[in-house]
């Protein structure tokens, strides 16, 4: 070998261990990212001063345009996720429960439970009510299967689930026939392949619903948890994270075979449960939301963020991660629920320190 072949190939050689401590340099500099990003603290970041009467149940937020929809008994309010302004209030509901919302037709769902049950449809842009459907009393948990284009709600107190197109005609239009659940639903979950997933509070277990057949064809136990009420879904790992009462518990459960993966302790009162980023979160009445995560195959509580009290549903944007919980100021507790102070309406918003 001549000195210039020789040479060459030094070169070369220089060039390929170069090119490997890049490549080692980058591979460490992704790798403390994530491991940052995993290991992200959160906590209350603002609070937005609503203020109005009623009280509040489900959160509903708009990733695209960052609107957060909160229902407050007869009324649902629309505030701006980034501000905290009122940009709307939809009245007219006896008991409103949830919000679903279709912005592909400008669409908005309300569940009301009062009366004869009903869904109230309104203007996403407006505001303005566009009509009404008749449904079962106490409707209450709502959401809306894209895959399917199905919105899916829950009564409690009729022991179904109703499904419809959110093109319905306003005038003519009608639900499909109710799927009969054996149970009092409280909230639900779609995996978009034509499964749906429903807490049966009273029961404790899972309905598994088979929209094609329209047929409960699974119940799954929640054992060791309580009652279930909340529930969200990881539809890439395809698993179900189940907030549960007495005993309260974070409920980790395979959405394919209705195993049981993780029950994490919880605070009282949980009423939802939310899942972004490899992140669950449970928020609970007495002021904590749980977060847990995954670590080495197995899911543990990560850490607990202190929010007032009463913060028991949340709402994640999922385009900025913030998450957004309903609350007041309450009074003194004396006999059963805590009462909120009147117009003292707000919304925390829980975002990584």
């Amino acid at each position: 070998m001549n000195r210039m072949q020789k040479g060459s190939m030094q070169g070369k050689g220089h060039r390929l261990r170069s090119n490997r401590l890049l490549v080692i340099a980058i591979c460490l500099l992704l790798g403390t990212s994530l491991n940052v990003f995993s290991q992200s603290t959160w906590g209350v970041k603002q609070t937005f001063h609503v203020g109005g009467e009623g009280g509040w149940d489900y959160v509903t937020v708009d990733p695209h345009t960052h609107r957060v929809f909160v229902t407050r008994t007869n009324h649902t309010q629309v505030v701006d996720g980034e501000s905290g302004a009122v940009l709307g209030d939809i009245p007219g509901q006896k008991i409103a429960h949830g919000v679903a919302i279709v912005p592909r037709l400008n669409r908005g769902f309300i569940t009301d439970g009062g009366g004869a049950g009903a869904i109230v449809v309104f203007d996403l842009t407006t505001y303005a009510i566009l009509g009404s459907i008749q449904t079962v009393p106490d409707s209450d948990g709502i959401i809306y299967d894209a895959k399917a284009n199905r919105v899916l709600a829950v009564s409690g107190d009729g022991g179904v689930l109703m499904t419809f197109s959110p093109d319905i005609d306003m005038q003519n239009g009608k639900i499909d026939p109710p799927i009969e659940l054996g149970g009092a639903p409280e909230f639900l979950a779609a995996d978009g392949s034509g499964k749906v997933y429903v807490n049966l509070e009273d029961k404790d277990v899972v309905a598994v619903v088979d929209l094609a057949s329209r047929k409960v064809v699974a119940r799954w136990p929640v054992k060791p948890g309580g009652h279930p009420v909340g529930m969200s879904m990881d539809p890439a790992t395809h698993r179900l994270f189940i907030g549960c009462r007495n005993p309260q518990k974070l409920i980790v459960m395979n959405a394919e075979n209705g195993k049981i993966e993780a029950a994490l302790q919880i605070g009282a009162g949980v009423d939802a449960t939310g899942f972004q980023d490899g992140k669950a979160f449970a928020s609970c009445r007495d002021g904590s939301l749980i977060a847990a995560r995954e670590e080495s195959g197995e899911f543990k509580v990560d850490q607990t963020i202190k929010t007032p009290d009463g913060a028991r549903t949340l709402g994640i944007d999922s385009a900025t991660h913030k998450i957004y919980l309903p609350t007041a100021e309450l009074e003194p507790v004396t006999t059963g629920r805590p009462k909120a102070k009147p117009g003292t309406f707000m919304i925390v918003v829980v975002d990584t320190q």
